[in-house]
């Protein structure tokens, strides 16, 4: 009798097809959880350019739209993983919102929050983009 060692056929296509299965589940989780983790840095970056404009106004008394004056290296301002762009609108010299708009792969990684904004007044949408 010969004794053989090693995997057969079949055992390795169970193999196979247990991988598939765990990765089939696994995979939405981790993209989700990337895109979470990508729109944390958005949600930094528009709370660090709202504390800039809140710093600018205090001492111009009015706010601006050049980021650029606000000490960030461009207009509009990419957040440090470049999955956001922020950019700010000014109504008047009392009033501002900021916009983070998202870019490449996080468009279609996180469709619900494409675009976040943030006014002076602190009002954040959309609401589950901030939770």
């Amino acid at each position: 009798m010969r004794n053989e060692n090693g995997f057969t056929l079949i055992e390795v296509m169970i193999a196979v097809v247990i991988i598939g299965i765990l990765s089939s589940i696994a995979y939405p989780s981790y993209t989700q959880f990337v895109a979470k983790g990508a729109r944390a840095d958005g949600l930094a970056g528009l709370m660090d350019v709202a504390n800039r404009q809140e710093q600018f106004y205090l001492d111009n008394r009015k706010y601006t739209t050049d980021m650029t004056k606000l000490g960030l290296n461009a207009d509009p301002w990419v957040v440090d993983n470049t999955y956001y762009s922020i950019d700010a609108v000014v109504v008047n010299d009392t009033d501002f919102t900021l916009t983070a708009s998202a870019k490449g792969t996080q468009v279609t990684r996180d469709p619900n929050c494409v675009s976040i904004t943030l006014n002076a007044t602190g009002i954040k949408l959309p609401k589950e983009c901030w939770k």
